[in-house]
C-alpha cells in the first residue's frame, strides 16, 4: 500500500495527545529518497500492524516538519503516547525500521 502524502498537516498538540504507538513520516510524493524508503518502510510495517502510520507532506512553511526539527527526507519519528521515542532519517533497508518499531512497542527485533 503506498498512500500519498498527506497535505493536510495535524496539529501538533493532536500528535502530542496522541496515544499508542505511532510512525509520523515526513517527506514529499516526488522527493527521490522517499520513494526509496517506501518499500522498506512499508515491508516493517506489516509486522506491526498496531502502530499507526502517518505519512505527511513536509516543505518551506510548514509548521509541524519545523516542530521536530526535520531537514532531510524522509525523517521517521518513532512515537509512544506523543512523544518521540526515536527517528530514522533516509532509510533504505526495512531492517532498521523494523528494529526502531521494536523498541517502539516493547518487543524484541
Amino acid at each position: 500500500m503506498n498512500q500519498p502524502f498527506s497535505v493536510d498537516q495535524p496539529a501538533r498538540a493532536d500528535i502530542d495527545a496522541m496515544p499508542g504507538p505511532a510512525l509520523l513520516q515526513f517527506g514529499t510524493d516526488w522527493c527521490g529518497h522517499c520513494k526509496a524508503a517506501q518499500a522498506p518502510v512499508q515491508q516493517a510495517l506489516q509486522d506491526f500492524p498496531g502502530v499507526r502510520h502517518m505519512k505527511v507532506e513536509d516543505g518551506p512553511g510548514r509548521a509541524l516538519g519545523r516542530s521536530y526539527a526535520v531537514t532531510l527526507w524522509p525523517t521517521l519519528v518513532f512515537l509512544r503516547d506523543g512523544q518521540e521515542v526515536g527517528r530514522l532519517v533516509r532509510p533504505v533497508d526495512s531492517a532498521p525500521v523494523r528494529e526502531q518499531l521494536a523498541q517502539l512497542v516493547g518487543r524484541p527485533g
